[in-house]
């Protein structure tokens, strides 16, 4: 980050993907243009790396959310797990983590049923041993991203 304006501006656009640039200009008390040439920068550098709807998983069928533990059956088969399970399109998200597991994946399904079935396609997919846990409810997510003062 190059200064204070540029934490603002990051952090308001972490808000709200679709602030216009009066909003961002009277965020940060700069011009409208000298506001959008510090968003093309950091767009350009790649701070801010694209803008996204949040949907409703509800409203789109998919109302089940679960965290889905991977491990490989045999230790020595390539680390691809993720290359194999990216056409799996109920997989919103793929981390590599520390501990017993080495893959943490969020899905989201429309049933129970269906969440078996994804948890059966991964495990012929991957050659992996799962261990699943059920979202009763999500208190929040996709929080803004605030930059750390100070930080580059």
């Amino acid at each position: 980050m190059e200064d204070a304006v540029d934490q603002i501006i990051v952090t308001e656009v972490s808000r709200d993907g679709r602030a216009t640039l009066a909003d961002l200009s009277a965020a940060v008390g700069l011009s409208v243009s000298a506001v959008q040439a510090r968003l093309k920068r950091l767009e350009t550098r790649g701070v801010i790396t694209g803008y996204r709807a949040t949907v409703d998983p509800e409203a789109v069928g998919r109302p089940l959310a679960a965290f889905i533990e991977i491990t490989p059956l045999d230790p020595a088969q390539p680390d691809n797990a993720p290359e194999l399970l990216e056409h799996l399109v109920a997989i919103e998200a793929c981390h590599s983590i520390a501990g017993d597991a080495s893959y943490m994946l969020f899905a989201r399904v429309a049933s129970p049923r269906a969440l078996e079935d994804l948890v059966r396609d991964i495990r012929l997919a991957a050659n992996v041993r799962t261990r699943t846990t059920v979202v009763l409810q999500t208190f929040y997510e996709h929080r803004p991203i605030a930059p750390v003062a100070g930080e580059r």
